[in-house]
């Protein structure tokens, strides 16, 4: 279904250097050229378009488009920076039901406590889901906004249950050996919290970071939920706050990100 190369040598340290941000039209992110026999094997980050009703809305364009294009572009700059991947500097927006989405192994979907599938979106999602494809899900907080996903997702997957991953699984040691399973704050969340330890966002139901699956027949994870939690905003705000960047997202977004794209490239 897919044709990909696989990592893995890594840079180190992990991130040399803090990038500044910048108005232009890739943000200050630094552009690179692939060669040509490997441009059609190159990894593109592929963000989610999907519908969504009610709640507050970060973004103009709605929730499926927050901390773009940002978060992005840094994400795969850092991909290409750490890993042996060949990266495109220019991730895609594709809604499910495009045709080209088969095209591309790993799908990013973010603020989905409020999100609604049309019958062709649920369709197109487990007939990608079950041919070999992968959906990252990030940033969404608390019990109703749990509810409503899991409650979506259901009607994806009836027969399959999302259930919490161990922090012993592959996908949390592949590449940078984690030793917890990180909770990432918004920036002003982190901000907020500096001195009292505080990580969570919201209230109560959102104290604990929780990381789930639904997985194959084969044991492979097809859908890896970040939930009570914001890697999106660990790769978008980098260049924003040394302390933020280098607590969150040098220790636990970037680190985190990187594995489980390498779990889906090779699974």
């Amino acid at each position: 279904m897919f044709r990909f190369l696989l990592l893995l040598s890594l840079l180190s340290p992990l991130l040399v250097a803090q990038r500044g941000r910048y108005r232009d039209e890739r943000r200050g992110v630094p552009e690179w050229k692939l060669e040509p026999e490997f441009a059609a094997d190159a990894f593109t980050f592929v963000r989610v378009q999907y519908t969504s009703r009610g709640g507050p809305r970060w973004h103009h364009l709605g929730r499926w488009a927050t901390d773009y294009p940002d978060s992005d572009l840094n994400f795969s700059f850092r991909l290409q920076q750490l890993t042996s991947l060949d990266v495109n500097p220019d991730g895609l927006i594709l809604q499910l039901t495009d045709p080209e989405l088969f095209h591309y192994p790993f799908l990013y979907m973010i603020e989905p406590g409020h999100l609604v599938f049309g019958k062709p979106e649920i369709e197109a999602l487990r007939r990608y889901c079950l041919n070999g494809g992968f959906l990252m899900v990030d940033d969404f907080w608390g019990d109703y906004e749990w509810d409503n996903f899991e409650t979506e997702m259901r009607r994806v997957f009836p027969d399959r249950e999302l259930v919490e991953v161990p922090l012993d699984h592959e996908i949390f040691h592949c590449v940078y050996d984690l030793k917890e399973k990180p909770q990432i704050p918004s920036i002003g969340a982190a901000q907020r919290g500096r001195y009292s330890g505080r990580t969570w966002e919201r209230g109560y139901d959102t104290r604990t970071p929780h990381y789930k699956a639904i997985y194959d027949d084969q044991g492979r994870i097809m859908v890896f939920v970040c939930h009570n939690t914001d890697l999106g905003d660990g790769w978008e705000r980098e260049g924003e706050d040394p302390w933020y960047f280098k607590e969150f997202s040098e220790k636990k977004a970037y680190p985190l990100g990187i594995n489980i794209v390498t779990y889906a490239l090779t699974h």
